[in-house]
């Protein structure tokens, strides 16, 4: 998003034009002087001269220490009210939100209807060579390394700023702990977050987790492809901006990087933005020999050690 530097926009909230019975949302952006701001106070009819604001801003000296944001105003506001408005910052706040195992795509468009950011703007900034090096992702984009979460912004935020928030968030709340069991089980932090990915997608009910981790420890250490369908819908969210309701064999078979059916080993990169549960998980898994799961109708999962107990449990579950 490109910060007009000079003129103060002008947002209206209700319909029609300004009117001084209507609550009024005026835009300050960065870099306006107190004259850009007076003009768009005077513009929504909320002060009467821009002279007598500019000379009351003067006299209070906030004249150049007016915040930038997205502000609203009562009708008959005093100018003694809007200024302290605008010299405290006491401008709206836009929330977004990541959900856990949320992707960089869900962030984006949460963005684009809170902050007016395009989708496309965010997806381009996370995949910036530059925003990677500085947080050490060797990635293809920063997914996986946001931590699902909620924050404010104000209306006039850019991408890097967005994603800047949820990375150093990610960032500042690792476990140093989680570095040393990574190391014991032989995982960098980018495989760590991988597997937390996949099993974040996996696990519809949440004491399922650290089984499903240990199934995907247990496939990495046997050299067995990992086999997870949540790789493959990733596959398809990156080429066609959405998942596929439901995977046929056909599907089975795309060729992907991403898809784990064909390629040994862990992904690329994340296939979603994992909790610290899911990482948790994969960093201790229970002490297990199971190798296959499948869903059960009520969302938990059945585990088994043999292919042939997998597909008795398939059967089972399909009746």
């Amino acid at each position: 998003m490109k910060r007009r530097m000079i003129a103060a926009a002008v947002l209206l909230v209700g319909c029609g034009g300004a009117t001084n019975t209507t609550v009024q949302r005026v835009a300050i952006p960065p870099g306006s002087t107190v004259l850009a701001v007076a003009d768009s106070l005077a513009a929504h009819q909320l002060i009467g001269s821009t002279g007598w604001f500019r000379f009351r801003a003067r006299v209070a000296r906030v004249d150049r220490r007016l915040k930038a944001g997205i502000y609203e105003f009562q009708p008959g506001a005093s100018i003694t009210v809007i200024l302290r408005k605008l010299r405290t910052g006491d401008a709206l706040q836009f929330r977004v939100t990541l959900p856990e195992g949320g992707t960089l795509l869900d962030l984006a468009r949460n963005t684009e209807t809170q902050l007016g950011i395009p989708s496309r703007a965010l997806l381009d900034a996370a995949s910036d060579s530059a925003l990677r090096a500085q947080y050490q992702i060797t990635a293809p984009s920063v997914e996986g390394w946001l931590l699902p979460e909620s924050f404010d912004f104000d209306g006039f935020t850019t991408p890097n700023e967005v994603l800047d928030r949820f990375l150093a968030a990610r960032r500042d709340g690792w476990n140093p702990k989680w570095d040393s069991a990574a190391t014991r089980a032989g995982l960098s932090r980018s495989g760590v977050l991988i597997l937390a990915s996949i099993v974040e997608a996996e696990a519809l009910v949440a004491s399922d987790r650290p089984l499903i981790a240990a199934v995907y420890r247990n496939r990495l250490r046997k050299r067995m492809p990992l086999q997870a369908d949540p790789t493959i819908e990733y596959a398809y969210l990156l080429r066609d901006g959405q998942r596929k309701p439901r995977l046929y064999n056909k599907d089975y078979a795309l060729a992907s990087p991403w898809n784990t059916y064909l390629h040994p080993g862990l992904p690329p990169g994340p296939i979603g933005n994992p909790g610290n549960e899911s990482i948790g998980a994969v960093l201790d898994p229970p002490n297990v020999a199971f190798l296959y799961f499948v869903a059960g109708p009520d969302g938990k999962h059945v585990f088994s050690r043999t292919y042939a107990e997998h597909l008795r449990n398939i059967r089972r579950v399909r009746r």
